[in-house]
């Protein structure tokens, strides 16, 4: 997978080569000949298009061919010019742009491509990885960044999950691009979300052309297309959708613990309309365990906070680059995109006050949603400062179990009892900060959930893909597409959050290229059994890896707490959850924290984004 650092087109700038630790670097020069790109990539993840003095670089997922790109390139004067380039782009990928002088990079509007930049020397530097900066400039761990990871996991929100885990390591949001004057770098905002005006058959039409055109024309140069068959509606889509170029198409899945999983009933039915295909299903007893501390990836950017089945997707990947697949598309993200969150009903209610109330009494009924938060939700959806100062000051509130999240976030931040006093209030202290520096993703309630839902699970996603590189699968992920994205924000919240149908803009886009008995499911598989065999398969080898934590050195945790907790009998799987998270916390501070030099005394830290 690649790697990279990008420089300023200037003299100081060339000589940061000397800090960088690629064994074998490439380089992609600017236009004046100093280094542009250096780092580590394949020649089928990058596309290079010059134009007189302007030269573009595309790096990931983006099938534009060179003849195209360069068309693109002749159009762009300034580096302002970039902004029509980037939205003509398809996939998600990285694009940098030099420009007579001037320099651009930008990640993508999903946060699945992203962009870390800090201050070396006095020029900026930026990189698609944080740790490689890190390794520069020698920086330490945030601990601030870190605590609240240890409470929140995947479901911490943007700002505040995109923020670095390394001390001057800035991030950049997905909607700005980072512009080099010399060697200073500022941030610029170059996307706004779509307005949300379309209906559901007209945005389904919209839906159903960026996802053919995501998944099609994405054939590997060697090997052969690979998609994963859970049985839910977002896999089978895609399996549908490239099947229609590439009959024999392999396809994957993992067989459920519990037997009342109506997964594999539902995939049964979709391998039989696949008949050209093959299928692989991997039985439970083949599969390493869920919570297998001594099989799970680090990855040195942060920890994989979904860590519990980390080491199932190394296993399944090398399976599938055993049988030849080089390119593998899964079905994440079609959950944040078309299960929209209930903070739609707010501005609803402004503009058609029956129907948001007849949603409200629907989802009450069907989710047994708690009457007086739904409400207060409803009636006063607050802020955005408001949200985070809220999270602030209830860190040890037990929230109500049916409350929605009807407000300008997901999932409360909630501190574990295993937490120090000391963790409990950098946590508070990185909210109070997110309160005074958080703004809206959009100006609809309803869209700024998803784009949250979105930039929430990229993070995991990224780190994910990662694994699959590792043994030479390009993991696809075409939900997180700029087109497919884009498309869906052009559909009215409510239009496509019918409590009474599921998923009904997905269902839509696909009717004709699904079969109906796929698309009409209402039910989605449940993988409690999994998590509970896991832990107590592995709860002597989590008490023995925490008998000596990294995270308790650094006051942190209470690791005796933990240990009682962890022995104690589990009413729920919300210590499952929050293990998890604490789990990819310490496996990373061992294995990957560690800076390979120390700083110089003129290393400055990045400016506050």
């Amino acid at each position: 997978m690649p790697a990279f650092v990008i420089l300023p087109d200037t003299t100081a700038a060339a000589v940061m080569r000397t800090r960088m630790s690629f064994a074998s670097p490439q380089v992609v020069s600017h236009v004046s000949g100093r280094p542009w790109l250096v780092g580590s990539w394949s020649d089928d993840r990058i596309t290079v298009a010059t134009a007189g003095p302007v030269r573009v670089a595309v790096i990931g997922d983006c099938p534009i061919s060179q003849e195209r790109l360069t068309e693109l390139t002749a159009a762009v004067t300034t580096v302002a010019d970039v902004d029509k380039l980037a939205s003509a782009l398809p996939g998600s990928a990285h694009l940098m742009a030099s420009v007579d002088g001037q320099v651009r990079a930008q990640g993508s509007i999903s946060g699945l491509s992203r962009i870390f930049y800090t201050r070396i020397d006095g020029v900026h530097v930026a990189s698609d990885r944080a740790h490689v900066l890190a390794e520069m400039v020698g920086a330490v761990v945030d601990e601030q960044s870190l605590a609240v990871r240890l409470a929140s996991g995947l479901a911490l929100a943007p700002p505040l999950s995109e923020r670095c885990l390394w001390a001057g390591i800035s991030s950049l949001a997905p909607e700005r691009c980072l512009v080099w004057t010399r060697d200073q770098a500022d941030e610029k905002v170059w996307w706004n979300p779509p307005a949300p005006h379309l209906s559901l058959r007209d945005g389904a039409a919209g839906v159903r052309e960026a996802l053919t055109g995501a998944v099609q024309d994405r054939a590997p140069a060697q090997g052969r297309v690979s998609a994963d068959l859970s049985g839910g509606m977002d896999s089978t889509s895609l399996c549908f959708l490239a099947a229609r170029h590439t009959p024999a198409l392999l396809t994957l899945r993992w067989a459920e613990a519990d037997a009342a999983n109506d997964d594999a009933d539902f995939a049964g039915q979709a391998i039989q309309a696949l008949d050209r295909a093959e299928h692989l299903v991997v039985a439970q007893r083949e599969l390493p365990s869920i919570f297998d501390t001594e099989s799970i990836p680090v990855d040195a950017e942060q920890p994989m906070l979904t860590m519990r089945a980390a080491a199932r997707l190394r296993h399944n990947a090398q399976l599938l680059a055993q049988r030849g697949s080089r390119r593998h598309l899964a079905g994440h993200g079609g959950d944040e995109l078309f299960q929209p969150s209930p903070g739609y009903l707010a501005p609803l209610l402004r503009h058609h006050p029956v129907l948001a109330l007849r949603r409200l009494r629907q989802n009450r009924a069907l989710k047994r949603w708690s009457l007086r938060p739904a409400l207060t939700g409803l009636l006063r959806p607050g802020t955005v400062a408001g949200w985070w100062h809220d999270q602030a000051d209830n860190l040890h509130t037990v929230r109500p179990q049916r409350a929605p999240a009807m407000g300008w976030g997901l999932h409360a931040v909630q501190a574990q009892s295993w937490m120090t006093p000391a963790g409990v209030d950098l946590i508070r202290q990185a909210l109070r900060l997110t309160a005074h520096q958080a703004q809206p993703l959009s100006d609809d309630l309803g869209q700024h959930q998803t784009l949250l839902a979105v930039r929430t699970t990229a993070a995991h996603y990224r780190l994910m893909a990662r694994i699959y590189a590792d043994v030479g699968v390009n993991l696809d992920l075409p939900y997180y597409d700029q087109r497919v994205l884009e498309a869906v924000l052009r559909v009215r919240p409510h239009e496509h959050a019918d409590p009474r149908r599921y998923k009904p803009l997905l269902a839509e886009a696909m009717r004709g290229i699904v079969p109906p008995a796929i698309l009409g499911r209402a039910t989605k598989g449940e993988f409690g059994l999994d998590l509970r065999q896991g832990l107590a398969d592995n709860l002597p080898s989590i008490l023995n890896l925490f008998a000596d934590s990294a995270l308790a050195q650094r006051g942190l945790i209470d690791a005796d707490t933990l240990r009682n907790r962890l022995l104690a009998p589990q009413r729920d799987l919300s210590m499952v959850f929050a293990l998890e998270a604490l789990l990819g916390c310490e496996l990373w501070l061992r294995t990957a924290a560690r800076p390979a030099r120390q700083p110089r005394e003129h290393d400055a830290p990045a400016p506050a984004p």
